[in-house]
């Protein structure tokens, strides 16, 4: 039975869904995370002028400046828009786990220790904030399939 006036963003099942994944995205420990993840993507982002490796080689330095800003970016849309972004909290995980990576990959044969420690501690909190924020993402789903 089709209603020719109704619309999609009106069905009560859409209604509802969106409703969880708004109520899963205003508990205090999904707002920690998301603020959380945006600090360590800005981290990222400025980790070359902090730690001193911008003028060795711009490829690291690119790297983590636009890696950086995607995962702060990434940040702001599940502050933002949860229902509609909290599918992508793999994309955070999978950057983390390149962060962690990028040293070697990127950097060259012989990165310094402080290339190496800020990226793979600044990846691995990233990384663990990426599957916190799917962690977030499944229990809404969970949920909606429950009922």
């Amino acid at each position: 039975m089709t209603t020719h006036g109704s619309r999609i963003e009106e069905h009560p099942d859409l209604m509802e869904l969106r409703a969880r994944y708004e109520r899963a995205a205003t508990t205090p420990q999904a707002r920690a995370v998301e603020g959380l993840t945006l600090l360590a993507g800005l981290y990222l982002a400025i980790s070359p002028w902090v730690v001193g490796f911008f003028d060795t080689g711009t490829g690291l330095t690119v790297n983590n400046l636009i890696t950086g800003l995607a995962v702060a970016i990434l940040a702001l849309g599940f502050g933002s828009a949860y229902e509609r972004t909290h599918g992508l909290g793999w994309v955070v995980a999978a950057i983390g786990i390149w962060t962690i990576i990028t040293p070697w990959a990127v950097y060259g044969p012989s990165p310094t220790t402080g290339t190496i420690t800020s990226n793979v501690i600044t990846g691995a909190v990233i990384f663990l904030l990426g599957l916190a924020t799917s962690a977030f993402g499944m229990k809404g789903e969970t949920r909606a399939q429950q009922r």
